[in-house]
C-alpha cells in the first residue's frame, strides 16, 4: 500500500537539477544600497515643549519645532513654532510656521503665521500668508514678502507700514 518514493529522499532531486539556479543567487547577491533604499525612514522626533513654569532670558534656534507654555525673553527661531495661551514671548520669532495663540511683544517672522481667537501680538508681522480668527488683538503693522525669514525688504510687494489692526478690524478665518 505504501511504497517508498524518491521525492523524500535527501540529495538533489531530477527536478531541481533541471532548473537553473540564476534565480536562487540573483536575490542573494542584491547590493546594500537597495536594501537600504528599502528601510523606513527615520521618525520625526517630537517638539521640544518650554513648560508654563519656565523661564527662559536668552535666544532659542533649532531646525526642529518648539512649543512654548512659557515665559522667553530673546529670539525664537524654529521651524514650526507655537505659543501657547499662557506664553509670553519678548523678542523676535522666525519659524516656517508660526501659531500663536499667546502673547508676542516683538517681530514675527514667518511663511504661514496664524493668530487664534486669543492671540495677543504688539509687534510688525512680515509674513508670506496670514490667518487672523476672530477675537485676535494685534497692534502693529503687516507687511507680505515672498521670502519673509531672509530679513531683507520686498518693497515691490507691499507697503513698508500699513495701519494696525485688530480682529475686529479683519475678518478672517
Amino acid at each position: 500500500m505504501f511504497s517508498k518514493s524518491k521525492i523524500n529522499e535527501p540529495g538533489p532531486k531530477a527536478a531541481d537539477a533541471a532548473r537553473p539556479a540564476a534565480p536562487e543567487t540573483a536575490s542573494a547577491t542584491k547590493p546594500a544600497a537597495d536594501f537600504k533604499s528599502q528601510t523606513a525612514p527615520k521618525p520625526k522626533p517630537a517638539a521640544s515643549v518650554l513648560s508654563a513654569d519656565l523661564h527662559i532670558t536668552g535666544n532659542l534656534k533649532t531646525t526642529g519645532d518648539i512649543q512654548v507654555e512659557g515665559t522667553v525673553e530673546g529670539d525664537i527661531r524654529a521651524h514650526l513654532l507655537t505659543i501657547g495661551e499662557t506664553a509670553t514671548i519678548k523678542g523676535e520669532v522666525i519659524a516656517d510656521d508660526v501659531v500663536i495663540n499667546g502673547r508676542i511683544v516683538g517681530r514675527v517672522r514667518g511663511l504661514k503665521v496664524r493668530l487664534s481667537s486669543t492671540a495677543r501680538v504688539e509687534g510688525d508681522i512680515i509674513h508670506k500668508t496670514i490667518a487672523i480668527e476672530s477675537g485676535a488683538h494685534f497692534e502693529g503693522s503687516v507687511q507680505r514678502q515672498d521670502d519673509p525669514l531672509s530679513g531683507k525688504s520686498n518693497k515691490g510687494n507691499a507697503p513698508a507700514s500699513a495701519p494696525a489692526a485688530t480682529a475686529s478690524d479683519t475678518q478672517a478665518g
